[in-house]
């Protein structure tokens, strides 16, 4: 297929021996057999060089920017005008200009301030450009700017949000050798990050270091430990962490309840979530969506449809609107046991609460999952939900898409990105290691690997869920000598295998040693 690919046209300056390199991308046509989504906003990034897509020239016009095309040839920008325009960009999401800018500023021979340069590496961390946040990070103490501790925290973030755990480990001594104390806040991002890689140790080391400098442990972060014990299998652990809140006297809230509920659905242990349901509620701690998606999961994938329709029930009555993404849940599991009846049952309830708006999404999915076969199309999908008077918005789009692959059909899937981006709205790196889930789970890894090659080429690195959901994909397909090769891609990108990366490579290692011997 074709995609586009960018053309270098170099204008290079030096600054305090640092060549930094701006480029403008042309769009021409290359090919690229892997690639599945083509768009002409597609533009190729590079780590560490600052680069312009080729939206920017349509966009520059209207920025007052000194470039060969403007007729005001001679005007300058200010130092402090630079600076506002960065944190417009920033701000308003356009970070490609942002870059740009800085590149002609610092050719101009103008600094940022420490705040332009904070907000400039936030938007950055926040769109997964970790590589050129902490190229910017570097080139602001080179300067003798003085990063505060929110910046230290917002790069911490964007490291680990890509498991980058070898530079988080290291700008925490950085933080260290500095002065910086570590805040409630720094010590969480860390916390996140240990409980979904399963680092269960770095979990306890951290929880304990925070007891000793005087911070509280709430109810939130044992409910993420509560999360670390559960996907590693120890449900009893996780039902002893609520002891021990009790000891020490912290109140339980929803995220608590959640977990431990949670732990109670994925083991079976369907009565005991209920009895703590029920508690929760006594002791007037309000159920939200998170808590009424997992009891109906867990009944649905128990086969206890009835309950799981009445929670469903139960759920509206109490003013709360269904989650687009359990309607997958209920109709998937419905529809597998051809309950079609019951389906039909929860739409005219929705529809008959007023629910209007959802029930349509909830309408389309059904005909998606072939009761009805109307919506095979995605495009007409889409605009079924919208003559309903339904924002489609990025949830919605997602859900859509996760349907369409579960049922085997690609194409359709990669259409509903393909229209996110004609309207708009860029698929992050979540919904594409959905995309990649969704066809590992129907057996379609060349698929999951086309989205992993769109995800690079894209300029957006993968996580380690991106990579752990690959391998799991090649292991469903029994395509074990790939696991290895994509295991090592991960650490070559500076991602830090998890827990189920390592599993999942024993177990392949073990199936390909069998086979040669």
């Amino acid at each position: 297929m074709d995609v586009l690919c960018s053309q270098q046209i170099s204008l290079s300056y030096s600054h305090r021996g640092t060549l930094f390199c701006i480029s403008r991308a042309n769009a021409i046509q290359c090919s690229k057999n892997l690639n599945f989504l083509n768009s002409s906003n597609r533009w190729t990034r590079n780590k560490g060089v600052k680069e312009v897509g080729s939206e920017f020239d349509s966009k520059s016009k209207n920025m007052f920017l000194k470039c060969p095309d403007d007729p005001r040839l001679g005007e300058e920008l200010s130092s402090e005008l630079y600076s506002q325009l960065i944190n417009k960009c920033c701000k308003e999401g356009d970070i490609d200009r942002a870059m740009s800018l800085l590149a002609q500023m610092e050719a101009q021979g103008f600094q940022l301030s420490s705040l332009s340069y904070t907000h400039l590496i936030e938007a950055l961390g926040n769109v997964g450009r970790t590589s050129e946040a902490d190229m910017l990070f570097k080139e602001m103490i080179s300067h003798g700017l003085k990063p505060r501790l929110n910046l230290y925290n917002i790069l911490l973030r964007g490291f680990l949000k890509k498991g980058l755990l070898g530079l988080a480990n290291g700008l925490l001594k950085e933080m260290d050798a500095s002065g910086i104390w570590r805040s409630r806040e720094t010590y969480e991002i860390c916390l996140d990050y240990y409980v979904s890689a399963g680092r269960l140790e770095d979990t306890w080391s951290t929880i304990n270091e925070m007891k000793r400098k005087g911070f509280s442990i709430n109810s939130f972060l044992y409910s993420k430990v509560v999360g670390l014990y559960r996907d590693n299998g120890m449900w009893k652990k996780a039902t002893e962490v609520l002891e021990e809140i009790r000891d020490r006297e912290v109140s339980l809230d929803t995220h608590i309840y959640n977990s431990i509920i949670d732990t109670f659905g994925k083991y079976g242990e369907l009565g005991e979530a209920l009895t703590l349901f029920k508690k929760m509620q006594k002791e007037g701690v309000r159920p939200n969506i998170v808590t009424w998606n997992s009891l109906i999961k867990w009944h649905c994938k128990e086969g206890d449809y009835t309950k799981a329709l009445r929670l469903f029930t139960d759920m509206q009555e109490q003013g709360l609107y269904p989650d687009p993404k359990i309607f997958v849940t209920i109709i998937s599991c419905l529809g597998e046991q051809g309950k079609w009846d019951l389906i039909k049952k929860c739409f005219e309830s929705m529809t008959s609460r007023g629910n209007r708006k959802y029930g349509a999404v909830y309408a389309v999915l059904v005909d998606i999952y072939g009761q009805y076969g109307k919506f095979q199309n995605a495009g007409e999908c889409v605009q079924a939900l919208k003559s309903e008077g339904v924002l489609v918005s990025p949830s919605i789009f997602c859900v859509l898409a996760n349907a369409y692959a579960q049922q085997g059909l690609c194409e359709q899937a990669i259409k509903v990105l393909q229209i996110m981006e004609a309207e708009g709205i860029e698929p992050n790196i979540v919904m594409l290691n959905m995309l990649i889930n969704a066809f590992g789970n129907v057996g379609k890894y060349m698929e999951a690997m086309s989205v992993y090659h769109h995800i690079k080429e894209s300029g957006v690195s993968p996580d380690v869920v991106t990579y752990t959901t690959l391998m799991k994909a090649f292991m469903r397909a029994k395509k074990f000598n790939k696991v290895p090769i994509i295991y090592k891609e991960m650490e070559n990108d500076g991602c830090t295998p998890d827990r189920k990366a390592r599993l999942m490579l024993q177990d392949a290692l073990k199936v390909l040693e069998r086979r040669n011997s």
